[in-house]
């Protein structure tokens, strides 16, 4: 009993928005009520000296921008909370991928002065594919904004989702006044820097101040208008996907976070089952389980450290247990093991289906290996890995520093960090990239974390198809249509452009060329 009592308690989510839309600001409002922080440092804090805490590599804290995804966990009201702050930035959008394989629902803010942006369209697809619950959150309501019902509307056009309110914003910006708690059936009042107070909606007509008030008299106008016309609140559409509930507020004066919080943890998903090899893995079942999700090299500077982020899916963890590595076959103990508050950890001893754990990597772990203690072996769905757009040639500036220019490409490359092919027959290492930050980041860490400068030619942005081994002609492949192997030494085409893809297609109609992005969709759906 106990294992499935410790499952009901676990929350495991994400946090995903477009850049700026205050993700790791309300992040950190989170961890003030799990009493892991005595000040929340906003991200773009840069004077102040106060960086956010779940912002840890120093890229991030000089650019004000989150570049990893970094998880937390704490306990809340008997609840045991792991949060995913996933990156923003549109580049990292492959790390936001991973990471979304790893939770039970999603937050997804969204800013109200801008509406619903580029970014949040992409991360909410995924989330539909794999079909987590989304809970949604608009900000900034403590700014001037789109009206609440325009933005309602922009989520159900844009997104295709029923939409249900669970609280309606009094005013914005200077007018903001506070918000309708339909859920705990209360006003919570806005009172600027002070604490929010709450007043029970029987008790309003004691409030005539704030009652008499025209921005509070419309928003309760607006309020009857969506009781009457708007969707009815249901739980199994929410849990099946179809329906976000929407919470209004600030997380950066902080306001209504607290009533949002509360109202998510009690409808948020305890962790489901999950699709492996085998069948399907229920959490509850006895034998431990999980995958990897992520890896982070050097969190701990001082020790040049690897740790594997581990999702747990079935059973119980304990620290100095062996497991079996499902891709190799290989017994392992994990004896190293820790909880996250972002760059600082503690060593957990114990951890249940649901948990997000780090464990120690002696470079031998890959992104989606499934780790298993019990009879049989199995492995979880594979992890969806996602196709280049930019590529670049790299070198080592210094030819003597060849033994730490490997030893850095191949750390990252297996962190998830960037991609790497080497070309055919030269050998020549080429990265792959989403986009231009994964670059600098690169360039930066190898710097910084291996004390080896990189040079870096870029071929320009390519069209990557994979191919069947059996196929590969070496006649028919040149520089605008270069040959590569992945880091698997699958064969790859790096297309020039659209045409030279579309040329070769008609020129070699029976050549099979393999897109990574569509395989993932099937993938999915299937």
């Amino acid at each position: 009993m106990r294992l499935q009592d410790e499952v009901k308690k676990r929350r495991t989510f994400a946090i995903i928005s477009h850049p700026d839309a205050g993700k790791t600001t309300l992040t950190e409002k989170l961890l003030l009520y799990g009493n892991l922080i005595r000040s929340a440092g906003t991200v773009k804090g840069k004077k102040s000296g106060k960086y956010a805490t779940s912002d840890w590599m120093e890229i991030e804290k000089q650019r004000g921008i989150s570049v990893t995804s970094s998880v937390m966990n704490f306990p809340y009201q008997g609840y045991q909370i792991n949060i995913l702050d996933t990156p923003g930035h549109e580049d990292f959008s492959e790390d936001t991928y991973r990471t979304l394989t790893a939770v039970d629902s999603v937050v997804m803010i969204i800013d109200s002065t801008k509406g619903i942006e580029a970014q949040t369209i992409k991360l909410f697809k995924v989330c539909r594919m794999r079909g987590i619950p989304i809970f949604t959150f608009i900000n900034k309501l403590d700014r001037e904004g789109k009206e609440p019902l325009a933005l309602l509307e922009e989520i159900e056009e844009v997104l295709d989702i029923e939409t249900c309110p669970l609280n309606w914003p009094a005013g914005m910006g200077k007018r903001f006044l506070g918000i309708f708690d339909r859920h705990h059936e209360q006003f919570v009042q806005f009172n600027g820097n002070e604490e929010e107070s709450y007043i029970p909606f029987t008790e309003l007509d004691n409030h005539s101040d704030l009652t008499a008030n025209p921005t509070f008299q419309d928003a309760k106008e607006e309020l009857s208008l969506v009781e009457e016309a708007g969707d009815a609140f249901s739980l199994d559409e929410v849990l099946a996907g179809e329906q976000t509930p929407v919470f209004f507020g600030s997380a950066l004066a902080p306001f209504g976070i607290q009533t949002f919080f509360d109202t998510f943890v009690s409808m948020a998903p305890a962790p489901g089952a999950r699709r492996s090899t085998a069948d399907i893995i229920q959490p509850e079942e006895p034998d431990f389980s999980g995958f990897i999700f992520k890896i982070q090299a050097n969190m701990n500077p001082a020790h040049r450290d690897r740790v594997a982020f581990l999702r747990i899916c079935s059973g119980k963890f304990e620290r100095g247990m062996d497991v079996k590595l499902a891709r190799t076959g290989k017994q392992m103990k994990l004896s190293q093991s820790q909880q996250f508050v972002a760059s600082s950890r503690d060593t957990i001893e114990e951890a249940y289906a649901g948990d997000i754990i780090g464990i120690y990597d002696p470079n031998i772990y890959r992104i989606g290996d499934t780790l298993i203690n019990g009879k049989r072996t199995f492995e979880y769905d594979e992890m969806p890995q996602f196709p280049p757009e930019q590529f670049k040639k790299v070198t080592a500036k210094n030819v003597m520093k060849s033994k730490q220019y490997r030893k850095g490409i191949e750390q990252l490359v297996q962190e998830g960090a960037i991609q790497l092919f080497k070309q055919h027959h030269t050998e020549a290492f080429i990265l792959g990239a989403v986009g231009e930050l994964q670059y600098e980041v690169f360039q930066y860490r190898m710097k910084n974390e291996y004390n080896v400068e990189v040079m870096l030619e870029t071929i320009g942005e390519r069209i990557p198809r994979w191919l069947n081994p059996e196929q590969v002609d070496e006649t028919l492949f040149d520089e605008r249509n270069m040959l590569v192997k992945d880091r698997d030494g699958q064969p790859v085409v790096l297309f020039k452009n659209d045409f030279s893809l579309r040329w070769f297609q008609d020129k070699h109609p029976t050549i099979e060329l393999i897109d990574l992005f569509e395989v993932n969709k099937y993938n999915q759906e299937s």
